[in-house]
């Protein structure tokens, strides 16, 4: 805890030296930092979601009937 408390305090001592339109550059770009991890994050619950409903569909899929389409 304490090295992010360092860190945060080196990156608000930095940001405080740049000019006001440098500043909204670099709040422009903590943003897309956030958006990016934020899709990863979405993308990494879907592929968990379908793993985890993969057994249910395997009852469904592996059926005498089905076995039918997978010889096509």
């Amino acid at each position: 805890m304490q090295a992010n408390s360092a860190i945060e305090q080196r990156v608000i001592e930095k940001l405080r030296r740049l000019f006001p339109e440098q500043m909204l550059e670099v709040e422009e770009f903590i943003d897309s930092l956030y958006i990016e991890n934020t899709e990863n994050a979405d993308r990494d619950i879907t592929k968990a979601f379908s793993k985890l409903s993969e057994a249910a569909f395997q009852k469904i899929w592996d059926n005498p009937d089905d076995a039918e389409y997978d010889k096509l």
